[in-house]
C-alpha cells in the first residue's frame, strides 16, 4: 500500500508559482515534470524558459496543484539547488515590500539575490548533426564548423577567441543562413568557488623509514631539501599546507618544487578556500559600561518586555556601540543571529575592526563593494548559520537569516538608508523593523540626531525611548564658533575660503600634533563655470543641470548621469575668454589648503576619492594612523567615524545645506551639522568646531550650538504639522518619464487628472521637478499626500489600478512610471 502511495504521489501534476528577476506585474506558474516531484522545494531556483528563446533561473514560491486558468503551463527545465537558498520569511517580505513600495517582487529579488546567484543565459552555437554544407564555407567558417566537429558547441566568447575578432555575428549569423548551426540558451552557473593549490607528501615517503631515506637523497640538493623540512614544519603546525605559503617560507624556488613533484614527493591538489577574511581573534569582551551606559542597557531591556522597537537616543561620543555590543551578545548567548545596518560602507570600515575584537569568525560584513563571487559566500554562510552577527548597509537585510533575534540600526535618521533608484525604492529602516517582526526579534535604532518621524512614534508610544545625554568617559562636547563669512569678508579676513579664525586655529592644532576634519557638502573643484561677458555656463547634454569641473581630471562632469566633456577656456557662445568658475568643492578646498598650509598632508575623503575597492579603507586607515593631517569631505566624514586625536572640525559652508529647497531641509542641516561636530574631541580632550556661514544667526545654527535637539524637533514638528507633511500625512511621489516633451506634458496632465478624480484634494501635480531632464527623459512629478485617516492600503490600490489602466492605453504604452513610497 505504502509503495503504491508513493508511486501515486511521484505521478501527482505539480505546479508552482516562481518569481522571476524581471519586472513583471504578476508572478508566473509553471508545470513539474513527474521526475522532478521529489526535488521540488519552496525556496530552490529553478530553470525555466519564459518568452520565445530566454532561459533563466526563477525561484519557487509556492507548490500547489491548480493549474493557471489563462495560459497553458511550461514545464520547468531542472532544478538548481539541492537545499533552498530563500527561506520562507524572505519570501515574505519579499511579498510585503512588493505590496508596500509598490514595486513587483522580480525587482525585489533583483535587488535581494546577490548576481552569483543568479544564473547567466549565454548563448551557445551547435553544430547540426549529419548534414553537409550546400553552398561554399569562407575561411572563417570552415575554421569555426572544424572546431564545432571536434567541440560540439561553443559560446559566443569561444568563437570570438578562436577567430581572433570581437564580431562574430554577422559569421554565425550566416552559418545559421545556410542551415548548419543552431543558437541554443544554456544556463550557466556563475559563481564559482576560489581554488587554490595545497601540497601533501606522498603516502610512501609518510612512512618513517622511507622519509628518512629521502633526507638521505636529497642531502645533495639543498633547495629541494630544505622545501620539504619547510613542509614537514608547516604541516605539523598548520595541517594543510598551500602551496605559496611553502614556496614563500623555504625559498626553493619553482624549479626545485616542480622536480619534487616530477619526483612523485610532493602532489599538489586545488582545494576550495573562502574569499572572505577569516578572524581567530578569541570571543573577548574586555570592557565595562560606564554608569550612565549600563542604566540605558538595562532601560532598553526594560523597554523590549514591552515593545518590538527601541529608540536609543544618545549624544556623539556617548558609546552607542558599546551598548550594542552587550546586547549582541547576550542575542548570541540565546542562539540568535544579529543584523547590525550601518547607513554607508564607509562605516563598516572602522567599526568592524571594533566589533571582530569581541566576535572573531562568527561576524560577517555584507555590502555592495564585495564582488559576486564573495557575496555568495556571505549568503551561504548566513543560511547556515556559520554567521552570527552580519554588518552591512542597506542590503544586508535580504540575507538569509534564520534565527534572528535583534536588529541594530546605527544612525538610523541617515537618508542613504533609502534606495533611491532602481526599484524596489525602499527604506532599509523601515523594513529591518518589519523584519524583525516576522523573525519574533527585537530592533534597536539609534543615533544623536533621530529621524523626526522616529522620535515622534517614541514619543507616541509606538517605539520604546531611551536617552544617553552624557559622553563616554565624562569628554565635554566640543565649544562652538559660528564665523560670518560676510563680515569676514568685509573686513578683508577671509583667506580663500577659510576665516581667520579657522585659519589660526588649523595652525594651532597642526603645532600640537593633532587632526583636523573640514567638511564641504560638495564635491568637484568648481560647481559652475559661466562667461562673465555673456553668462553663458556649460550644460550636460543629457540633463537639465550645469557641469562640475574636476581639476583632477581636467573635465567637465555632469553627476546624474556621468556625462562629461573637455573644459572650456574660451567661451563657445561669445568667444569671450573671461570664463569664471563660481562656486567650489571638496576638490578646490583642498587646493587652496595646501597653499596656505603646505608642509601639512591633507587627504580628501568623498565619491571621487574613494572609487577603488580599498580607497575608502585606505583613506581612513592613513587618517586613523596620523598618516594624514587634515582630512576634507563630504557627508561621509560626517557618518559615526570616530577618531581619537581629532580637536577641531570645520564647516566651510553651512549655507548650502540650509537653503536646500525640501520640507526637511532644516531637520537634516541639524543632522549633518550636528554629526559632524561631533566628530571632534571624542577621547580625553574638548574639541572644538568652526562653523562658516553667511546667515550666521539661523535658528538651526543656534540649535545645533546649544545642543537643542528636543527645540529643533518641536518647531518641525508644529510647521509640519501647519502644511501637512510627514508624520501628519504620508507622501507617495510618482515621477512620469519620457523623451517627448510634449507627450509627456499631456501624459501627465491626464494622468492626474484620473488619479484626482478619485483621490481629490489629495492629488498635487503635475510639476516639474527641481531636475526636469535626466539621461534625456524630461521628468513631471506628482504627488500624493494622505493624511493619517484616510487607509494608505486603498490608496495605494488606487494608485496602482490608475497606473495599471493609464499604461493599457496606446498612446502612452511608452511613458515611463516611477512610484516612490516614503521619498525621504
Amino acid at each position: 500500500m505504502d509503495a503504491e502511495m508513493l508511486e501515486f504521489r511521484e505521478r501527482e501534476t505539480l505546479f508552482v508559482e516562481v518569481v522571476l528577476p524581471l519586472s513583471l506585474a504578476k508572478n508566473y506558474t509553471y508545470r513539474v515534470p513527474f521526475d522532478l516531484n521529489d526535488q521540488i522545494e519552496v525556496g530552490k531556483r529553478v530553470v525555466v524558459q519564459f518568452g520565445k528563446n530566454r532561459i533563466y533561473t526563477a525561484l519557487v514560491k509556492n507548490i500547489g496543484y491548480i493549474a493557471p486558468e489563462h495560459y497553458e503551463a511550461k514545464y520547468i527545465i531542472d532544478v538548481v539547488d539541492e537545499h533552498p537558498v530563500v527561506t520562507g520569511i524572505q519570501l515574505q517580505l519579499w511579498e510585503w515590500i512588493t505590496g508596500y513600495y509598490l514595486c513587483n517582487e522580480g525587482d525585489v529579488m533583483a535587488a535581494a539575490l546577490p548576481t552569483g546567484l543568479k544564473l547567466a543565459s549565454e548563448t551557445i552555437i551547435v553544430l547540426k548533426e549529419e548534414v553537409t554544407p550546400e553552398e561554399p564555407l569562407t575561411e572563417k567558417e570552415s575554421i569555426l564548423i572544424n572546431a564545432l566537429s571536434h567541440q560540439k558547441r561553443l559560446t559566443v566568447e569561444d568563437v570570438s577567441s578562436l577567430l581572433g575578432q570581437k564580431r562574430v555575428y554577422p559569421i554565425i549569423n550566416s552559418l545559421m543562413g545556410k542551415g548548419l548551426v543552431y543558437i541554443a540558451e544554456e544556463v550557466v552557473e556563475k559563481y564559482r568557488p576560489l581554488l587554490k593549490s595545497f601540497v601533501s607528501l606522498s603516502p610512501f615517503y609518510q612512512e618513517e623509514e622511507n622519509l628518512r631515506q629521502l633526507f638521505d637523497i636529497l642531502e645533495r640538493a639543498p633547495k629541494q631539501l630544505n622545501a620539504l623540512l619547510t613542509f614537514i614544519k608547516l604541516s605539523r603546525q598548520q595541517g594543510l599546507v598551500p602551496k605559496h605559503q611553502l614556496l614563500e617560507e623555504s625559498d626553493c624556488g619553482q624549479a626545485a618544487f616542480k622536480t619534487l613533484q616530477d619526483k612523485e614527493i610532493f602532489t599538489v591538489v586545488k582545494r576550495p578556500v573562502s574569499r572572505l577574511k577569516e578572524n581567530d581573534d578569541d570571543f573577548v569582551l574586555n570592557f565595562e559600561l560606564s554608569p550612565a551606559q549600563q542604566k540605558a542597557k538595562e532601560e532598553v531591556e526594560a523597554e523590549f518586555e514591552q515593545k518590538d522597537v527601541v529608540l536609543l537616543h544618545g549624544i556623539t561620543a556617548s558609546g552607542k556601540t558599546q551598548i550594542y555590543i552587550k546586547l549582541i551578545e547576550k542575542a548570541i548567548e540565546q542562539g540568535g543571529q544579529v543584523l547590525f545596518l550601518l547607513p554607508e560602507i564607509a562605516l563598516t570600515t572602522q567599526i568592524v575592526q571594533r566589533i571582530q575584537r569581541y566576535f572573531g569568525d562568527a561576524i560577517g560584513v555584507y555590502h555592495s563593494k564585495f564582488n559576486n563571487n564573495e557575496r555568495v559566500e556571505i549568503w551561504n554562510k548566513v543560511l547556515n548559520g556559520k554567521y552570527r552577527v552580519v554588518l552591512g548597509a542597506r542590503s544586508a537585510v535580504f540575507l538569509p537569516f534564520k534565527e534572528l533575534k535583534l536588529i541594530v540600526v546605527d544612525e538610523e535618521h541617515e537618508q542613504s538608508y533609502k534606495q533611491q533608484d532602481p526599484s524596489p525604492r525602499y527604506q532599509a529602516r523601515d523594513v529591518a523593523v518589519y523584519l524583525a517582526h516576522l523573525h519574533q526579534a527585537k530592533t534597536i535604532l539609534g543615533s544623536a540626531t533621530p529621524s523626526i518621524e522616529s522620535y515622534y512614534n517614541a514619543l507616541n508610544n509606538k517605539y520604546g525611548l531611551v536617552k544617553l545625554t552624557e559622553r563616554f568617559g565624562g569628554v565635554s562636547l566640543p565649544l562652538h564658533q559660528v564665523v560670518s563669512i560676510s563680515e569676514e569678508t568685509k573686513k578683508k579676513k577671509m583667506v580663500s575660503y577659510f576665516s581667520s579664525a579657522l585659519v589660526a586655529e588649523i595652525a594651532l592644532v597642526m603645532e600640537q600634533k593633532e587632526q583636523v576634519i573640514l567638511f564641504q557638502n560638495r564635491r568637484g573643484y568648481a560647481t559652475i563655470l559661466i562667461c562673465a561677458t555673456c553668462g553663458y555656463a556649460p550644460k550636460c547634454v543629457n540633463c537639465d543641470v550645469s557641469l562640475t569641473y574636476h581639476k583632477t581630471s581636467g573635465k567637465l562632469h555632469c553627476h546624474y548621469c556621468g556625462y562629461h566633456q573637455s573644459s572650456i577656456s574660451i567661451c563657445p557662445a561669445c568667444g569671450s575668454v573671461h570664463i569664471e568658475q563660481k562656486g567650489f568643492g571638496t576638490e578646490r578646498v583642498e587646493e587652496e589648503l595646501k597653499l596656505i598650509f603646505p608642509e601639512v598632508n591633507i587627504a580628501r575623503l568623498d565619491v571621487d576619492s574613494t572609487r577603488t575597492k580599498n580607497g575608502l579603507q585606505q583613506i581612513i586607515s592613513d587618517f586613523q594612523e596620523k598618516k594624514t593631517d587634515i582630512l576634507i569631505g563630504t557627508q561621509m566624514v560626517a557618518k559615526g567615524l570616530d577618531f581619537d586625536n581629532v580637536t577641531l572640525i570645520g564647516v566651510i559652508n553651512a549655507d548650502t545645506l540650509l537653503n536646500y529647497p525640501d520640507f526637511r531641509a532644516f531637520e537634516r542641516s541639524y543632522q549633518l551639522l550636528a554629526q559632524v561636530a561631533g566628530r571632534a574631541g571624542r577621547r580625553d580632550k574638548q574639541g572644538k568646531v568652526i562653523i562658516q556661514a553667511y546667515d550666521d544667526s539661523h535658528r538651526i545654527i543656534k540649535q545645533v550650538i546649544e545642543n537643542q535637539y528636543q527645540e529643533m524637533y518641536n518647531e518641525e514638528l508644529a510647521e509640519r504639522r501647519q502644511f501637512h507633511y510627514p508624520p501628519f500625512t504620508r507622501l507617495i511621489f510618482v515621477n512620469i518619464r519620457h523623451k517627448d516633451q510634449d507627450l509627456l506634458n499631456a501624459a501627465s496632465q491626464k494622468f492626474a487628472a484620473a488619479l484626482r478624480g478619485q483621490l481629490g484634494h489629495r492629488v498635487l501635480g503635475p510639476e516639474q521637478p527641481m531636475v526636469s531632464r535626466i539621461r534625456n527623459y524630461y521628468i513631471r512629478q506628482v504627488i500624493v499626500k494622505s493624511d493619517k485617516d484616510t487607509s494608505i492600503q486603498k490608496v495605494k490600490s488606487v494608485l496602482k489600478n490608475t497606473i495599471t489602466e493609464f499604461l493599457s492605453e496606446k498612446d502612452y504604452r511608452s511613458v515611463n512610471i516611477q512610484v516612490d513610497v516614503d521619498p525621504y
